[in-house]
């Protein structure tokens, strides 16, 4: 449980909230390469951590992110006219480039001088992996772009799905480090069978435990944390375990144990305190990964379907997020289509911010305890004028951490399973470091 001070550090991201000064410390996901297809398309608006911005392509191709409001007389920006490497306001013509300078205003005699004094708010922007990523922290602290956990060399196959959920970033992140949901909110779509290790068909993901009640366990990392589900195999239950590995990259990735044949990350980047847009990724080798549209289909997200152009869901609340009772009668666990709908189900009709004081939690909640612990706890050394989690030199690469499914030996030490040698060798430097301080 969390008092209502502790939840305030944990989910709000506004304003300057400490929570938000951490995510600025992180590159961002703004929005998708595909959201912007061509030079001098239309822009875009963008919302991240409270602030409304506009994205556009410009005419040579590169991507600029800006405040939406014109400073002139604020009106927005989305609706302007996008030519010649700027956006140009409809209400008196000024125009501006992606880099926030005031390149012409039209409706200002020649001879003024008004122009040089007037720029924009415009972010630093990096294009990679399919995202445009966006840098919201102190210009001096800007770090050289590294390649997220989905993009181990750049010519990793990724396919991303996208939906805009109403509700806090972190009870939608919770949600992904809980591996004790899946067996029962999921059971349909993630179903028991007597394999190796998890499998995927184009259906549902295969799993080879029927066991319900993992055995977690949690240790903390540099970057978050690397955690465990222990569970019983369906074959050999007396000699072997059925381990899956979850790892926490702070402060909004999750990385899930992969299937047979592709991997998968989750970024939770929060629009503000009561929005998120939320990312399901699958990457791995060109074979195996599906294409984005095979992928959005098979977690019914698709893009004129299940959400629209802007990634907003066509289940809600309202309509019940389209459960189908008769289905569920024939045999289907929820009655929703698709796995991270049945989440957002889960996540919506928790709040908006979700009210941790009065939860009655269990055995299965470790790594959500740890969660939380470590993220208030983040939140308070950033306010005390400490550094932000996850952002800290020298550090693993994201490309080189790694998830983990499958059957083992009973007593294997599940901490190594999974995690690279440069992994290791840092929590071994790490802790050795740690115990010569001691």
């Amino acid at each position: 449980m969390l008092t209502r001070a502790e939840n305030d550090l944990l989910c709000r991201v506004e304003g300057e909230a400490p929570m938000g000064g951490i995510m600025r410390r992180h590159w961002l996901p703004a929005c998708l390469s595909e959201q912007l297809p061509a030079a001098d398309g239309d822009p875009i608006r963008v919302r991240l951590l409270g602030e409304n911005l506009v994205a556009f392509r410009d005419s040579e191709g590169r991507v600029g992110v800006i405040d939406e409001q014109c400073p002139h007389r604020k009106a927005s920006l989305v609706y302007a006219r996008n030519e010649e490497c700027g956006l140009r306001c409809l209400y008196h013509g000024w125009k501006f480039d992606r880099d926030g300078n005031c390149v012409d205003m039209s409706s200002e005699p020649a001879e003024s001088l008004l122009r040089q004094k007037v720029k924009i708010k415009s972010y630093p922007v990096h294009e990679q992996a399919g995202f445009i990523w966006v840098w919201m922290g102190p210009a001096e602290e800007k770090p050289a772009f590294d390649p997220p956990v989905f993009q181990p060399s750049p010519d990793t196959k990724i396919a991303v799905a996208k939906m805009i959920i109403d509700c806090n970033w972190a009870q939608i992140l919770e949600g992904a480090i809980d591996s004790a949901h899946s067996s029962s909110l999921h059971s349909s779509d993630m179903v028991p069978a007597p394999v190796g290790g998890a499998q995927a068909t184009a259906d549902n993901w295969l799993r080879p435990s029927t066991d319900k009640a993992p055995r977690l366990f949690v240790d903390r990392t540099a970057f978050g944390f690397r955690y465990s589900a222990i569970r019983r195999p369906i074959k050999d239950a007396a000699t072997k375990d059925y381990v899956r590995t979850t790892l926490f990259i702070a402060p909004y990735t999750v990385q899930i144990p992969s299937n047979n044949m592709y991997n998968i990350a989750i970024l939770h980047v929060p629009v503000d305190d009561m929005h998120t847009a939320f990312h399901f990724i699958a990457w791995g080798d060109a074979a195996t990964t599906p294409d984005v549209e095979t992928w959005r289909k098979f977690l019914s997200m698709q893009v004129g379907v299940d959400v629209d152009k802007a990634f907003v869901k066509t289940r809600t609340r309202a309509n019940n997020y389209q459960q189908d009772r008769v289905a569920m009668r024939l045999g289907n666990f929820t009655g929703i289509a698709g796995i991270p709908n049945q989440d957002v189900a889960m996540w919506e009709t928790i709040g908006s911010i979700a009210d941790r004081s009065d939860e009655i939690l269990g055995a299965s909640d470790l790594a959500i305890v740890e969660f939380r612990r470590q993220m208030v706890e983040a939140a308070r050394v950033f306010s005390a004028g400490g550094g932000a989690i996850g952002a800290h030199q020298p550090r693993v690469p994201q490309a080189k951490l790694h998830s983990f499914e499958g059957v083992v030996p009973k007593g294997y030490d599940w901490r190594t399973l999974g995690a690279s040698q440069e992994e290791l060798a840092f929590n071994a430097a790490r802790a050795e470091r740690s115990t010569a301080a001691e």
